[in-house]
């Protein structure tokens, strides 16, 4: 942090930090080590990605988000705070506690909050989301009356998504992309540019305190679109197919065997993308980092092994 020396920066708690579907909060614990700032990492348990977080220089400490005790023992001390969580059916509970405890805290700089693009589009009378962008919905509310220092970041549905991996899991099988989207356009953010984000606002947040960002990839686009720019980036020819909404759901997603609450999370953004609720384009990628997003065809050169036998 400019003019700043690093020794004085307050332990930054990154929440989440163990990961799962992109793996933000790993990715930006990480990235704040390697800036030199001191991070405290919660994770929800001891495993092997504790070590790989302790191996980098972050303190450790082992908690549930639900739990006051837990959030205030890992919060004390720190200056800065990521607030984020894989889709669950205790997100409200595991938000709202932090954000009581932050505020009974009283000496935070920051608190980052992990939201999601459609709650931009969300009212109290809203009732086409999921049950997770409900709740995201609501987290933004408490966070607004707060007093905190907030910056909400709201991606739009990430690469790293069930939805898209599902998608191009077939290209591998019959060359062709499988989504539900008929023409409606999408516009995937890679999960490296939000953590990005995220961690260029804990290093230096005093600029962006009070702000939203709104995160998507460099085009909003229809399947047939992404299948050429996939098929560019192999150097072979890939199709799409598309299908019927329930047919998908049935046949491609369910047989994941993901828990009800995420199993409906999924399903619903797949039907908001056949009513074209994620033809959106947004520039808080480069906004916040001073570099466009990564594309679909980025997506694919870096993790080959996805695309390939």
């Amino acid at each position: 942090m400019e003019g700043v020396p690093r020794t004085s920066v307050l332990p930054i708690l990154v929440t989440g930090a163990a990961g799962s579907i992109g793996a933000v909060g790993r990715s930006v614990a990480e990235g704040l080590r390697q800036r030199g700032l001191p991070v405290r990492a919660m994770v929800h348990r001891e495993d092997e990605r504790a070590e790989t977080l302790r191996a980098t220089g972050c303190e450790v400490v082992v908690g549930d988000l639900t739990r006051t005790g837990d959030v205030a023992d890992a919060l004390a001390g720190c200056g800065r705070v990521y607030f984020g969580m894989g889709v669950s059916a205790q997100y409200l509970e595991a938000a709202v506690t932090a954000a009581a405890v932050a505020r009974d805290y009283g000496r935070l700089e920051v608190f980052v909050n992990m939201s999601q693009l459609t709650v931009s589009e969300m009212d109290l009378t809203s009732t086409s989301e999921s049950v997770q962008q409900r709740q995201h919905w609501l987290v933004e509310q408490v966070l607004g009356w707060s007093g905190l220092p907030v910056v909400e970041v709201r991606p739009t549905v990430f690469m790293e998504n069930p939805l898209f991996r599902v998608g191009f899991a077939s290209i591998v099988k019959n060359g062709s992309i499988t989504l539900p989207f008929g023409r409606a356009k999408t516009s995937p953010v890679a999960a490296r540019d939000v953590a990005a984000v995220v961690e260029e606002i804990l290093a230096d947040p005093a600029p962006h305190i009070g702000r939203t960002y709104e995160l998507t990839g460099p085009r909003s686009q229809d399947v047939a679109a992404m299948a050429a720019e996939v098929s560019a980036a192999l150097g072979r020819p890939v199709g799409h197919t598309d299908v019927p909404l329930q047919e998908w759901i049935d046949d491609c997603l369910r047989p994941l065997g993901l828990p009800e609450h995420t199993f409906q999370h999924i399903s619903t953004m797949a039907r908001l993308h056949t009513e074209d609720r994620y033809d959106r384009k947004a520039d808080g990628v480069e906004q916040v980092t001073g570099r466009p997003p990564s594309g679909v065809a980025d997506y694919v050169r870096e993790n080959p092994g996805l695309f390939s036998l």
